[in-house]
């Protein structure tokens, strides 16, 4: 609450809640996947009150479906709702694009499910002919990232390949989307992660690119990771999938 509240007021250009535990599968009546608090939906409704926001555009990147961020905004179109995950991961059952909401909600939650395998390319194509365009779209005043790093290549508890330039690129996008329509207010939430020896690579790549900064950290694993990403055949039969949500959701290339 209080990054938010410190970015909305413009003490901060954007900031970074290194919250634990994380919290996007909390649901309304019960915690569930290491998620006790659902810590993104309650500085939403705080930020509403506070700053009487009508639209909140929340990002979720982490490698399993928000089910509880999904579940929270259902109903509502005042919170747009985006889940980019492992296609039947955790949970199982769900995540699904053909749920899109319900009654004055409809049409406002978007899910994204990629094939188990996928890099680098499956993100980017994700974000462009999905993702940046809904953004756009629905014009948010603030986005919030579920940021999960869970989608990274040594992660145990997923089957995807991300290298940490991927967060970089991922972030990226958010604020240049942000600066077109929300005067660049991004904060970000860290959500899950689970290798102990990458997920410090890929979060130190998207803080420092969130606060505009280098240093001298160096991901040495990274051309490892890129050396094993998905060949072109892969890509193409992912991305045409994505064509296909893509048009599901009114978004055609």
């Amino acid at each position: 609450m209080r990054a938010v509240d410190m970015v909305l007021s413009g003490d901060l250009d954007n900031a970074y809640a290194l919250s634990r535990p994380p919290g996007h599968h909390c649901l309304p009546d019960e915690g569930m996947g290491f998620c006790f608090l659902a810590n993104i939906p309650v500085a939403i409704e705080e930020a509403r009150r506070v700053h009487k926001l009508s639209r909140v555009a929340v990002v979720d990147w982490d490698v399993h479906h928000g089910n509880g961020t999904e579940a929270i905004f259902y109903d509502r179109p005042d919170v747009l709702t985006i889940s980019i995950h492992q296609e039947n991961c955790y949970p199982t059952g769900s995540g699904h694009p053909d749920r899109r909401g319900d009654g004055a909600g409809e049409g406002y939650n978007i899910n994204i499910p990629l094939l188990p395998g996928g890099g680098h390319d499956a993100y980017v194509g994700a974000m462009e002919k999905i993702v940046v365009p809904a953004l756009k779209a629905y014009q948010p005043e603030l986005i919030i990232v579920a940021c999960g790093y869970d989608a990274n290549a040594f992660d145990p508890l997923a089957r995807m390949m991300l290298p940490s330039q991927t967060y970089r690129y991922l972030i990226s996008r958010v604020m240049d989307v942000a600066g077109e329509v929300c005067g660049g207010k991004v904060v970000a939430a860290h959500e899950g992660g689970y290798s102990e020896a990458y997920v410090p690579f890929c979060g130190h790549a998207l803080i420092e690119t969130l606060a505009g900064c280098t240093t001298a950290v160096r991901d040495e694993i990274e051309a490892y990771i890129l050396a094993q990403q998905p060949g072109p055949r892969f890509v193409a039969f992912q991305n045409e999938l994505l064509d296909e949500l893509a048009d599901m959701f009114g978004f055609p290339g």
